[in-house]
């Protein structure tokens, strides 16, 4: 029966799949990965010999109406991302919202996705959160920004090295610069951090220090 799974992916260290997430890839008909390349690392260390199709931001609203056909003719699809949870902050969303106005069965397995041990690591409440994900760059940044100082949950945000002493600054402006927060980098990796401290020390920190590899910002909400 035709099924698309939305399959989990190590967010650095490989041996961070489920058994059930390798028995699904080597399963499938096909596996639909955000970058071939980088999946492909993947699949090889596990001795996953399997057909590997590109599925990215950049194609995936020419290929949707394709791959609705092909798994409602019968074929079994997983579909993975560069690393995490597909459709948190990497595509999926599309294919999955397709998939169900077509009555296409999807299935989503457990697994990695950046933010929760960042956010569990943080030492900041987490009973409530709101993941935000990426800010935008520029339209719309200082109206969220706005809107997001003033809510009373944990707050989490993904970021890139190049913009995270621009990120931190921004917040400890908006927020006010005692708010407590958290930097996770690298988590799962050789060399993952997490720096805790105010906004406006975590941005002189890394404004001096320096930071390479992926990020996860963690932000105590506005106290009532």
């Amino acid at each position: 029966m035709s099924k698309l799974y939305l399959v989990p992916t190590p967010i650095g260290n490989l041996e961070d799949i489920t058994l059930r997430a390798l028995r699904i890839l080597k399963e499938v008909d096909l596996i639909l990965a955000e970058d071939t390349r980088n999946s492909g690392k993947l699949l090889k260390h596990y001795q996953i010999e399997n057909k590997m199709q590109a599925h990215h931001q950049h194609n995936e609203h020419k290929t949707v109406a394709g791959l609705i056909e092909r798994l409602r003719a019968g074929t079994t699809i997983a579909l993975i991302t560069d690393a995490g949870t597909p459709g948190i902050s990497d595509p999926g969303f599309l294919l999955v919202r397709e998939c169900i106005s077509n009555e296409v069965p999807v299935e989503t397995l457990p697994g990695a996705a950046a933010f929760i041990p960042a956010l569990v690591n943080s030492g900041i409440p987490s009973e409530r959160f709101h993941f935000e994900g990426f800010l935008p760059h520029k339209k719309g940044r200082k109206t969220k920004l706005e809107h997001l100082a003033e809510k009373d949950c944990t707050l989490l945000f993904y970021e890139s090295p190049y913009r995270l002493v621009k990120t931190l600054k921004q917040l400890a402006e908006y927020f006010g610069p005692e708010r407590r927060a958290s930097v996770s980098r690298e988590l799962t990796k050789i060399h993952e951090e997490t720096m805790r401290g105010s906004l406006q020390w975590l941005a002189n920190y890394y404004e001096q220090q320096g930071v390479k590899g992926e990020i996860v910002i963690v932000v105590e909400g506005r106290q009532k």
